[in-house]
């Protein structure tokens, strides 16, 4: 089992460039696959980025290709999420997850553990 903590969420204007962290705590943190989702209120979750365990695949959803870069530290057992040129349509509560699999998982069902979110919110 692993426990997960996101931070670095926070107020910032459209154009300006935030990055979250994700600290993970628990069993080996270099087993999991992980993976950002974020919800807007009255939306479903949704998938933002995945990376495998090594970091060497990644995955992004195409709104943010290109601006956000997903990477991990797996000495420090955390996960990060770089966001430049944020727009107002990416503010949600942004959610780390971690699955222990080869694979890069990019649908929230096949996530087990969970963080408890963080605010992000794009002012124009």
């Amino acid at each position: 089992q692993v426990q997960l903590v996101e931070s670095g969420g926070g107020l910032v204007q459209a154009g300006g460039s935030l990055r979250l962290s994700c600290a993970a705590s628990g069993r080996a943190f270099s087993i999991y696959a992980m993976g950002w989702f974020r919800q807007a209120p009255g939306k479903e979750r949704e998938f933002v980025a995945a990376i495998s365990r090594s970091g060497g695949n990644r995955d992004y959803t195409d709104s943010v290709k290109g601006r956000f870069t997903i990477s991990r530290d797996n000495a420090k057992n955390t996960l990060y999420l770089q966001m430049n040129s944020l727009k107002p349509e990416d503010t949600a509560v942004y959610y780390c997850a971690a699955r222990p699999s080869v694979l890069l998982p990019t649908i929230v069902r096949n996530y087990d553990y969970w963080g408890q979110g963080t605010q992000v919110t794009v002012s124009s």
